[in-house]
This record gives structure tokens, sequence and C-alpha cells, in this order.
């Protein structure tokens, strides 16, 4: 084994590899636009907002998103303005959802000098392989646990902890960085990991639901993913 102190760094996936919400807005925004085209009489902010609030009471992996909407507010699911609006989140989607600056050199870094990698993500597995493949990042992984494959939620620390046992390694030389205090960060500490908070993730949206006020304090904040390689150089006493 290495004489470093950490062998082993799991990622959240949503707004700490890639800008979860900035796609999910500009894909809805899309969406929206072309169900206006196909004859949908509504003012496009109105409609946004609509969406994202219906999101917070099913569920923003929510797949019948729209078909809810529509029955919400038309009374009736037309399927013309159904299939233009999923024609154009999915396109939105594809070209929307990118990995943050630097992501993939982290990852190479990491891979590089022999760290093992996993996701945990609250996602549904499909989705969570959806994005994973739109970020050309489906290889890059030794793990990767969805709450399909867990059945809990963060801040439970069992998702941590199956990760841990599926690594084969210990949770103190385990390096966790996520953007949500209350779910990645409570749920990394719960687990034994040292913590690292993406804030870059958390400066976010008008539509986020998150909590205003946090008593959860990381053992490490960054602004951007390349700042992670620091905190490991840290931990590792320089040894990188």
């Amino acid at each position: 084994m290495s004489a470093r102190a950490i062998d082993a760094v799991i990622f959240d996936l949503d707004n700490t590899l890639t800008d979860f919400m900035h796609a999910k807005e500009s894909s809805i925004r899309a969406a929206v636009d072309a169900m206006i085209d196909a004859g949908l009489p509504i003012a496009p902010g109105e409609a946004v907002d609509g969406i994202f609030a219906l999101y917070k009471d099913v569920g923003i992996e929510n797949q019948k998103i729209f078909n809810l909407w529509l029955e919400q507010t038309t009374g009736e699911v037309d399927d013309r303005i159904l299939a233009a609006a999923v024609v154009a989140y999915r396109r939105a989607r594809g070209g929307s959802l990118v990995p943050y600056p630097h992501a993939k050199f982290v990852l190479n870094r990491l891979l590089k000098s022999g760290y093992k990698l996993a996701v945990v993500s609250d996602a549904p597995r499909f989705e969570a392989w959806l994005r994973l493949n739109y970020l050309g990042l489906q290889h890059t992984f030794d793990l990767v646990l969805t709450f399909d494959d867990t059945g809990y939620h963060k801040p439970d620390p069992r998702p941590f902890l199956m990760a841990l046992d599926g690594l084969q390694v210990e949770a103190e030389r385990t390096l966790l960085i996520g953007d949500w205090k209350e779910r990645d960060i409570l749920g990394g500490q719960n687990a034994g990991l040292h913590t690292v908070y993406a804030r870059y993730g958390d400066l976010y949206s008008q539509y986020a639901d998150k909590a205003p006020d946090n008593p959860t304090e990381p053992d490490f904040v960054v602004d951007d993913l390349l700042q992670l390689l620091g905190v490991l150089d840290k931990l590792n006493g320089g040894e990188g």
C-alpha cells in the first residue's frame, strides 16, 4: 500500500462533477420554448417557474414532469405539445450537460496517481449512468453507487460505507467531495470520511432546494475542482 494518507476519493455527481442545475434549467427553458412554438399559450417565465415548482413536489428526477405539468396546467396532455417538449429537452440536455472546468484533468491526475475513485449519488441508476455517458466519464470510476444500488439517501452513512466496502479502503484513508453540506458533507462525516465542500457547485440557481442555515462544516472548502489536488497534497503531507 502507498505511504500516503489517502487512497481513495468519493465524488458526488450532480453539481460536483457537472453543473446539473444549469443543464436542467437550460433543458427546461428549451422545452418550454418548444411547447410555445407548438401552440401552447403561456408565458415562458410562468411555465418555467411552474415546472420547477412541480419538481419540488414530485422530485427533480421525475421523468413524467411534462405530462404532469400539462395535465395540471391545461387539464390534458396533448401528445403534439408533449413530443415537442421531450425532443427539445433531450437536445438541450445533450449540449448543456458538461463537466466542470478542470474535472477531466483532475480525474486523470488521480487515476495516474493510483487513487481509487467512486461516485455516490442520490440519482436513480439509469439517470446517473446517462449523465456519466454525456460527460464522457463512464469508464473513469472503480465504483458507481446510486440510490437504486444502496436504497438510502444521503446523509445516511450507508451509501458511503457501501462505497468503502466496494473499494476495499478504510474511512480514514478516503476523501469525499460534494456540493451539499446537509447531504454530502454530513453523510461523509457520519461515515468517518475526510470531507471537501464543493462550494462552486452550491452557488447557483434560483430553483435549487437547499436549506438556508447549515451547522455542518467540512474539513476543506474548494471553489474550483482543481483545488482538490492541493487538498490531497496537504493530507498526504506533500506526497501528492
